[in-house]
């Protein structure tokens, strides 16, 4: 049994959760609503004031659904209710990041500079000029997002400069020794 898979999720005062008859789940709280159909094959039930999720069969593929399904349908839950938010660094000489009404542009050391819009379900905000907060209350739409600002400039090893997470730790190299050093 997976031990993901198995734990019932709670459900905080103030959500809704709605199952329809082709395994789609719509979660409902204070911050927003989010819809999404999972595989027609995992049972989900509410409970209660719990979630329960649980699977046909031994079959490898129900195994591995098992415990995405639970996983995605806690994210569901804990979005609705507090939201995600991803914080990025920016470093380096020049490089600054600055908000233009909902769009972020950013100097990151190119001849031009680069602009994102966001998607519906983000919140960009720019409390300094090297750090960007990205929420929402979409996990995975907060983490694309953010992985797509990182990707434009990633932390180079050598000095560091680049946009990177702000837990994030960058291996730094030596770089090349002086003349006659051995």
């Amino acid at each position: 049994m997976s031990r993901i898979g198995r734990k019932p999720i709670t459900i905080p005062a103030g959500v809704e959760v709605k199952i329809d008859s082709d395994n789609t789940i719509t979660v409902k709280g204070p911050k927003g609503t989010l819809t999404k159909t999972m595989h027609p094959d995992m049972a989900i039930a509410v409970e209660g004031t719990e979630i329960l999720v649980t699977r046909p069969s031994d079959v490898k593929e129900h195994r591995s659904l098992h415990g995405l399904t639970r996983t995605l349908i806690a994210n569901m839950v804990e979005g609705v209710t507090n939201g995600y938010k991803k914080e990025l660094e920016i470093r380096g000489v020049g490089y600054r990041a600055q908000l233009q009404g909902k769009t972020l542009n950013m100097n990151l050391g190119f001849s031009h500079p680069v602009i994102m819009e966001p998607v519906d379900g983000i919140t960009i905000e720019v409390p300094a000029q090297n750090r960007v907060v990205i929420s929402g209350i979409d996990k995975q739409l907060v983490g694309h997002f953010a992985a797509n600002v990182r990707f434009k400039r990633p932390p180079e090893p050598y000095k560091g400069a680049g946009v990177r997470y702000v837990d994030e730790v960058v291996k730094h190299k030596e770089g090349k020794a002086g003349k006659g050093a051995k």
